[in-house]
């Protein structure tokens, strides 16, 4: 969602979070400022993410250069970065991959609580080549602290609770840090509760005539067309978490315990809800300066046991999916060298993932299929006077095993092509390999002009792979291709940056090659008869495509006290190159912002135009409308003893605009719009 609650400039006496201990895992030393980047990057933190803190990773991130979100209600969005999603935006939380299946569909919620964050990164380039070859939209991650890597040297802590009008939403966290002796322990929790919310006007958006080469399905609108509360757009959602670390002078070693739980609904015409939850074990270990020549030594792993179900709108359990995730990670940092400096490495993953219909004639939509991967990565960065460059490069083996014993039973006749199920499950190995180039000449102070070149290769994920089988939530019918080749991106970007003064900005040109494209195709078939009964069948294949885009902002007096301004804007568009638009492209948007700060107050407002988007794929219906985007916030912090007091209001949608994403599938953007106006009181306390 694109809720900006309030400005990202900031009170800085009012987040202890800011002070608390924060663990560097971007091993290029990246931030926002382009003294320590190539390629742009975002890094959000302190009282700009507070106030810009949604119920979900998407809506976090939406208001970004460069960056929108999907939208299945409130309890799934995941950020789309420069027109590309899914497995191409990796996930990762603490350095470590998240270990859900949100990769796979939209409807899969990410499998974190963004309430206790302390910091949430954007990486592209020879940085996001650290945590992985397939990141060729952009990598984020998610940095909670809870392993702490520095003794606090009093109880610090911090308390947050609101509530918002348009869903009845309640919300509450809770985090507390202290050290005992040379042991620190950091405990945080949240939860998250909303009812249904109110949409402008009617659910259901015109669809006029159905584009060519796609079949409207009997019944595939569901017949219902609501106004008020949206039926399946509620979320409730609670975390525990416990990070215990010994702290010496040379490094420190932590682990960390975390249980997620999610439930939420679907608002597609079928309707129906997901119920998730997670386990995950992290370990962390590092020692500074452990031999000649190096300043740092990291150890990290992760094991992640996730699972969700997915119910019918009767409450009836239709599919379970589960993934057991194993992660390991080496890092190992060098001191300059002739103005270089870099780190090298080798991480290790092994994954299993099962997907399976429930109930008589139980069958697999996705077989269980072992992922194993292994890579070695080596990334470097140097500045000589005015001139800047990095290098980097990685290399990964990702093996993908499917049960080879595993039985797929067929479906209800599919009309009119009566495809049948794909049983050549074949194992699949893949060689990738890597590699970004980028230089900054600052020609004069704060200044700069840069160019990057990053090539990324991705292998096709299990799903893409081996899924036969329907998928309720998407309403469709998914068939994989065993035969995919990996999928390689060529990004070429241009940007000029001003950092210093009253007045600053960038922007950003940027084109996308792809070689072998992955992409579900609609074939404007869909299923007769069953429980899938008019669901569309949509097909793994391949296409050389391209993503081109602009992006850029002016800012002033920015993030500082007193008035400060914004203006913004990004628009990309990807294309086959054969012909034809790819699915799910973000619309171009331009937005303006205005906050002013004193004695304690912080007022803002936000205004953002999303054009109409009607450069669609041949089987996507459209378009996806235009819309204006207001809000606003008021806020006002006050120290009472110890604490740091913030009472905050924000308007959220205030010209209550139905506002669909066209980087929705259409199951969602046709019948579901995003929340109308609403109003959100809160509390927030820090110590």
């Amino acid at each position: 969602m694109l809720f900006v609650m309030i400005s990202g400039m900031g009170i800085n006496c009012a987040n202890a979070q800011t002070s608390a201990p924060s663990l560097e895992i971007t091993a290029t030393g990246s931030q926002e400022s382009a003294q320590s980047i190539l390629t742009p990057t975002k890094i959000l933190q302190g009282e700009e993410l507070l106030n810009k803190l949604g119920s979900t990773l998407g809506a976090t991130l939406a208001n970004e250069l460069g960056v929108s979100a999907t939208g299945y209600g409130a309890g799934s969005s995941r950020p789309v970065i420069r027109g590309l999603e899914g497995s191409r935006v990796q996930i990762l939380q603490n350095g470590l991959s998240v270990g859900d299946v949100s990769n796979i569909s939209q409807d899969h919620a990410v499998g974190n609580n963004l309430q206790n964050a302390h910091q949430v990164e954007i990486l592209r380039g020879a940085a996001a080549l650290l945590y992985g070859s397939g990141s060729s939209g952009g990598l984020v991650n998610v940095v909670n602290d809870r392993i702490l890597t520095n003794l606090p040297d009093r109880p610090t802590g911090a308390i947050n609770t609101s509530y918002e009008t348009v869903n009845n939403g309640r919300a509450g966290s809770l985090e507390v840090d202290g050290a005992y002796g040379s042991v620190a322990v950091h405990v945080d929790t949240a939860i998250n509760n909303a009812n249904n919310y109110t949409i402008p006007g009617s659910s259901t958006q015109s669809q006029g005539e159905p584009p060519g080469g796609w079949t409207v399905p009997p019944d595939g609108n569901g017949g219902n067309n609501y106004t008020g509360k949206l039926p399946n757009s509620f979320s409730n959602q609670n975390n525990l978490g416990v990070g215990v670390s010994y702290i010496g002078q040379n490094g420190y070693t932590g682990v960390s315990v975390e249980r997620l739980n999610n439930n939420y609904g679907i608002p597609t015409p079928e309707g129906g809800s997901i119920n998730q939850s997670q386990n995950r074990y992290d370990l962390q270990h590092q020692t500074r300066d452990p031999f000649s020549g190096f300043s740092s030594f990291k150890f990290s792993a992760a094991n992640t046991n996730y699972n969700h179900t997915e119910f019918t709108n009767a409450g009836e359990a239709a599919s379970v999916w589960k993934n057991i995730a194993n992660e390991a990670r080496l890092e190992l940092a060098h001191n300059p060298i002739a103005g270089w400096k870099g780190t090298v490495g080798a991480q290790f993953t092994a994954s299993s993932l099962n997907a399976a219909e429930v109930g008589t004639g139980s069958y697999a939509i996705v077989p269980p299929t072992k992922t194993n991967s292994s890579a070695l990565f080596w990334i470097e960065e140097g500045k000589w006077n005015a001139l800047q460059g990095s290098l980097g490069v990685r290399y990964n083996n990702v093996g993908q095993n499917p049960n080879l014993g595993t039985e797929l039973i067929p479906q209800p006749t599919i009309d009119p092509i009566g495809l049948t199920p794909n049983i050549n499950l074949q194992n699949r190995a893949f060689n990738l390999l890597s590699y970004s180039a980028g230089g900054l000449w600052n020609y004069m102070s704060g200044h700069g002009v840069g160019v990057a070149y990053t090539v990324s290769q991705r292998a096709p994920s299990a799903q893409e792979l081996y899924s036969y089988g329907a998928h309720e939530s998407t309403a469709t019918f998914d068939i994989g291709n065993p035969n995919l080749n990996k999928e390689t991106s060529h990004n070429l970007e241009f940007n000029i940056q001003k950092t210093s003064g009253l007045l600053r900005g960038k922007a950003s040109l940027y084109a996308n090659r792809f070689n072998n494209y992955i992409y579900g195709y609609y074939t404007g078939s869909y299923i007769n008869g069953g429980d899938a009964n008019g669901f569309n069948v949509v097909v793994a294949q391949q296409a050389a495509a391209t993503i081109k885009g602009i992006e850029g902002e002016l800012t002033y007096n920015w993030r500082e006290k007193g008035l400060g301004a914004r203006i913004f804007g990004d628009a990309s568009q990807g294309s086959f190159d054969a012909g034809g638009n790819l699915p799910l492209q973000p619309a171009p948007r331009l937005g303006a912002e205005i906050a002013h700060e004193k004695n304690g107050w912080l007022a803002n407002a936000t205004y953002i135009y999303s054009f109409q988007q009607n450069r669609l794929a041949s089987w996507e219906q459209g378009p996806a409308p235009s819309y204006n985007l207001l809000n606003a916030g008021i806020a006002y912090t006050e120290k009472i003893n110890a604490v740091n007091w913030t009472l905050f209001m924000n308007l959220k949608n205030l010209l209550n605009e139905q506002i669909r994403y066209a980087t929705t599938p259409m199951a969602v953007r046709l019948y579901a719009p995003q929340p109308g106006r609403s109003v959100m009181v809160g509390l927030r306390g820090t110590f």
